[in-house]
């Protein structure tokens, strides 16, 4: 298992949850999603300011494997590392509930830069993001 380079805790909202009790399984990517913005904001990279400047880092990709229910008032952490795929930044992400260390959710989000409608892989944020690469 690679070491994980972000972490953040969260817990369960009671509306996250369906009939059965369980959260919904779209609510997961609200987490995931989460996650990512707050890891690129604690290292200095901010969508907005991005977006100003031009470049619009989008979702290209998400892969999902749903191993175990996460219900209301479980507390969880969510944890990232990020790789590079050619064009692509990969976000390899765990969902893990802490009372008993379960892993509830392991996914992969990968992402593409868009500057002025095209595809790039250079931007002027990538040393911020390099330094936080791991090699697979």
């Amino acid at each position: 298992m690679k070491e994980y380079s972000y972490e953040l805790l969260m817990k369960v909202r009671d509306y996250e949850c369906d009939l059965q009790g369980i959260v919904n399984n779209a609510n997961y990517q609200h987490y995931l999603e989460h996650t990512r913005h707050e890891f690129l904001l604690s290292i200095g990279l901010s969508f907005a300011d991005m977006s100003a400047a031009g470049y619009d880092f989008v979702v290209s990709k998400v892969t999902l494997n749903y191993k175990s229910p996460l219900r209301s008032r479980d507390e969880f952490r969510s944890q990232l590392y990020v790789t590079r795929e050619g064009i692509k930044c990969v976000f390899h992400q765990e969902i893990v509930r802490v009372s008993d260390n379960k892993v509830c959710l392991k996914g992969t989000v990968e992402s593409v830069c868009i500057h002025e409608g095209k595809l790039v892989r250079s931007t002027p944020y990538d040393h911020i993001l390099e330094g936080h690469l791991i090699n697979k």
